[in-house]
């Protein structure tokens, strides 16, 4: 059985993930279904995250590409959460997810949908999106228009409201592929239809996520798959099962890669870089204790959870945290780093830090010292 170490794995997710060196002949979409997926809760880290991976883009790249072009797409991912994924990926995204077991908020009785009134509302948003931008209000209209006034009951408690009892079937129609997001009116988001063509693929579309899954964060386990995708287990040990996977042994353990996908580069992982909250690399990269090593799991896990705090990569290891603070034309970065950095280390992240500014368009200014903001901040 073939071994492989941290550093050959770690390298080769940094090459794969357009980390070690950024994509000189890419595109936003080739970027983003080489990360399995951008979260993109806060769009703004979303665009970094994007921008940072491909040679001389910018935010106005990769916001041209969603909003513009729609090469990309915003919509819900994996654990259900709110992701940026390749139009292109669409359909496979929308079968994976769709055979993905539901796992959700176990609702009251009295809050509850059926099995039908489930179906009635995903059909309604998706009819209601055609051709229009709606934001959630008008969306909400549309939907109690077409399915009746038991869909606009305010029976679901969130954030210090209601919410209407149709809400609950976001999720499902999301995974259904019968809405996007579409581009920010004023401050409020609309939802609109997926471009031309992207309609729901053939079945079978989970067994190509794990493989691109372990192209991108390989060697993996089950367990981890899970965690990831926001699946059960035991559905993920099946799919593993029935995949063409090779197994390895990976820090000490055993692991899976796709059959025959066991190289890794000649070179050690190096680099500094500078990622954002929830960036793929940090929130898929596993085994935690590795990837965090040291003072840095205290530092930068919340709870155990990765991608709270943008964080200072070293080597392809976090070795501290960063926060940035926009004012006019600036942007001020702080970074804390929990190690020495050598000379040639200072000069990467001062490579880093004027990368940022060009991402961001703006001019940046770097101060060296703690970082006082928590999480998300």
């Amino acid at each position: 059985m073939i071994e492989l170490s941290w550093r050959e794995v770690s390298a080769r997710r940094l090459e794969r993930q357009g980390l070690a060196t950024p994509m000189k002949a890419g595109t936003p979409a080739g970027v983003v279904a080489a990360m399995c997926g951008a979260h993109a809760q806060v769009i703004s880290a979303a665009e970094l995250s994007v921008a940072l991976r491909l040679d001389g883009a910018t935010r106005a790249t990769v916001r041209e590409a969603l909003w513009g072009t729609r090469e990309l797409v915003k919509t819900h991912g994996p654990r259900g959460t709110v992701h940026v994924l390749p139009a292109a990926d669409l359909p496979m995204w929308v079968s994976a997810l769709t055979e993905l077991p539901l796992v959700g908020p176990s609702f009251p009785a009295h809050v509850r949908m059926t099995g039908e009134q489930t179906e009635e509302v995903v059909e309604a948003i998706a009819m209601a999106v055609r051709g229009r931008e709606l934001t959630i209000d008008e969306l909400g209209e549309a939907v109690v228009a077409a399915t009746g006034p038991w869909a606009g009951d305010l029976v679901m408690p969130a954030f210090q409201t209601m919410w209407p009892r149709w809400r609950q079937a976001m999720a499902v129609a999301a995974h259904r592929g019968a809405f996007v997001y579409g581009p920010v009116r004023g401050r409020k988001v609309t939802y609109t239809a997926p471009p031309p063509g992207t309609l729901t693929g053939p079945a079978g579309g989970a067994g190509e996520l794990l493989r691109r899954y372990l192209l991108a964060y390989g060697p993996a386990t089950p367990e981890e798959f899970a965690q990831w995708l926001g699946a059960p287990k035991p559905w993920a040990a099946r799919l593993f099962a029935a995949a063409e996977l090779e197994e390895v042994r990976f820090a000490g353990r055993p692991a899976w890669v796709v059959a025959g996908d066991t190289e890794t580069p000649a070179e050690p992982p190096r680099g500094v870089r500078l990622l954002p909250y929830f960036d793929a690399y940090l929130v898929a990269g596993r085994p935690r204790e590795l990837l965090y090593p040291g003072a840095a799991a205290a530092r930068a896990l919340t709870g155990g959870q990765a991608g709270n705090h943008a964080v200072l990569l070293v080597d392809g290891e976090v070795a501290g945290v960063w926060h940035q603070r926009r004012s006019g034309r600036r942007v001020h970065v702080t970074v804390e780093s929990l190690r020495p950095l050598t000379a040639a280390r200072s000069r990467e992240l001062d490579d880093q830090v004027a990368r940022l500014g060009e991402i961001l368009e703006a001019r940046p200014e770097l101060t060296l010292g703690p970082v006082t903001t928590g999480p998300h901040a």
